[in-house]
């Protein structure tokens, strides 16, 4: 098999908002840019798929009141560094970027001003949205963005297989003692089968979420941890991996992948109920259905186990028809053609894993602990949300980061003569993947995931769920090894490593705190 080899500025992973921000702003002073896409269009992203919106500014807000409720959302854990940059850079870098040069058609009212929502745990309204597709709007603009700029090599349909580093795979022997260093990664063309050399600069991980290893989750299916996993692998710092923020309200239909329906219908007065249609949030906390997400999803959880119910309702029925049809628009096509109109009757709903708050360990410029190599959006851990993230805020951390990182980079860039060494070509084995073993081991890390390591857990079912997954990750490299690779295997690979971090990440931590709950 012949091995493409192309040598660029900087290699991103991951096409969502992160990856592309980064990249356009690199590109625009004249940084080359290979930007690399898992899915068949490059659109597939949680970013793509945000509904609510991003944070701007309220009537009266400002930096202190936002960065309290961040704080508070986050029980205590947040990093104040990382918390200080969001509030101080989130708001500016939306007007300059988002609105300014990349013109993101926001909601206005008539006189042209922005309008503005509110979701749960924020303390004003300070949300700015497109309809019910925010994620899909800012993406249009600059995947189109990336598309048109010369500088920018975009490359969907490939699929990251691992990072390129000095320790384990130079051919000069001597350059294990050098400092742990990343010099590009290995991609592999999902159409071909091929694997491409791709040495850079700077690699930069933006590939987004895990959600895919539990078995309710609102990611689409290439957010298996992809990331998480590639870093762990090379010895990066990894943490915080147990908070994983489960979203309250996802439409639920059996046998169907789960459909977010966005906070911001909570924001527009939409009520959760009983399997018997009663409201009951405000017995679990004083805010009622705009509690934090934690308290709303465990609250949801805990109704369902003690009705024994599959699902319980999502009700705004109360608010006018046209207005929800124009508001939600994407969200009421999507359910009335599932065979439920939400302005007549309430909506099926089950919590789904939504974000990972953990991830690679950053710092303010996304530098992980391995040199020349960064990450940016969901898969990186800033410290910005702690135990918990707050709503509309992870649209913005991206933003924040990829605009801060591509600024540090350009200069840094400037200064550097990097090492490229000689590495060993990918040695593909031959045997074909049993895509049948493949979905068993798929559904067995789901259920292992959403029950022993879920929105409720103690010592008992972490502890069985870290042997069997331990066990499984053993098989799973053993078939690895043998196989040749498919982006289905890649994916298992990555999706039971990074299952098995959030795992002992729940075991280490005996605090029970933010979307970490713990009965023991």
């Amino acid at each position: 098999m012949g091995i493409v080899r192309m040598k660029s500025d900087v290699l991103i992973i991951g096409s969502g908002i992160a990856g592309c921000i980064t990249a356009l702003e690199l590109a625009e002073q004249g940084v080359q840019v290979v930007l690399v896409g898992a899915g068949a269009t490059g659109s597939e992203s949680n970013s793509n798929a945000a509904q609510g919106g991003i944070i701007f500014r309220g009537v009266g807000d400002s930096e202190d009141a936002l960065k309290t409720d961040i704080l508070t959302a986050g029980c205590g854990l947040c990093n104040p560094g990382a918390v200080d940059q969001l509030v101080k850079f989130g708001p500016r870098f939306v007007e300059q970027l988002l609105i300014g040069k990349y013109g993101v058609p926001f909601e206005r009212h008539a006189d042209s001003s922005l309008k503005i929502t509110s979701e749960g745990a924020h303390s004003l309204p300070r949300v700015i949205y497109h309809k019910d597709q925010t994620g899909k709007a800012i993406m249009d603009v600059i995947l189109g963005a990336v598309k048109k700029s010369p500088n920018i090599l975009f490359k969907p349909g490939h699929t990251a297989v691992d990072l390129i580093t000095l320790s384990h795979h130079s051919k000069k022997l001597t350059d294990i003692y050098a400092p742990s260093t990343c010099v590009g990664a290995y991609i592999m063309d999902n159409s071909q089968g091929t694997i491409e050399i791709i040495f850079a600069s700077e690699t930069i991980l933006a590939t987004g979420g895990l959600g895919e290893v539990f078995l309710h989750s609102t990611n689409p299916k290439e957010a298996r941890g992809d990331g998480v996993a590639m870093a762990y692998r090379a010895g990066a710092r990894i943490m915080n991996m147990e908070y994983v923020q489960f979203h309250p309200t996802a439409f639920y239909l059996p046998f169907e992948r789960r459909f977010l329906l966005s906070e911001a219908l909570r924001g527009e007065g939409a009520e959760i109920l009983t399997s018997d249609f009663k409201p009951f949030m405000h017995r679990y906390h004083e805010r009622g259905a705009l509690a934090p997400r934690d308290v709303t999803a465990r609250a949801i959880y805990q109704e369902m186990l003690s009705s024994e119910c599959q699902h319980l309702w999502l009700d705004i029925t109360g608010r006018d028809p046209s207005y929800l049809k124009e508001r939600f628009s994407t969200i009421y096509r999507y359910c009335h053609d599932k065979g439920f109109d939400m302005t007549r009757q309430p909506l099926p709903i089950v919590p789904a894993a939504h974000y990972s708050c953990g991830g690679i360990a950053v710092d303010e410029k996304s530098r992980t602990t391995i040199r020349r190599l960064r990450a940016v959006g969901e898969v990186a851990c800033t410290g910005l949300h702690g135990a918990n993230r707050l709503a509309s805020t992870s649209l913005l951390e991206a933003l924040v980061w990829g605009k801060h990182c591509a600024d540090d980079l350009i200069e840094t860039l400037q200064r550097r003569n990097d090492y490229f060494p000689p590495v060993e070509k990918w040695v593909m084995s031959h045997e074909t993947a049993d895509i049948a073993l493949i979905q068993q081991d798929w559904m067995t890390i789901k259920q292992t995931m959403w029950n022993y390591v879920g929105l409720v857990r103690d010592n008992a079912r972490l502890s069985r769920a870290f042997k069997m997954l331990t066990e499984l990750k053993w098989e799973v490299e053993s078939f690895y090894d043998r196989c040749r690779l498919t982006p289905e295997l890649l994916g298992l690979r990555n999706g039971v490593q990074t299952a098995l971090l959030v795992t002992q990440g729940a075991l280490r931590n005996r605090n029970s705190i933010g979307c970490h709950y713990r009965l023991n």
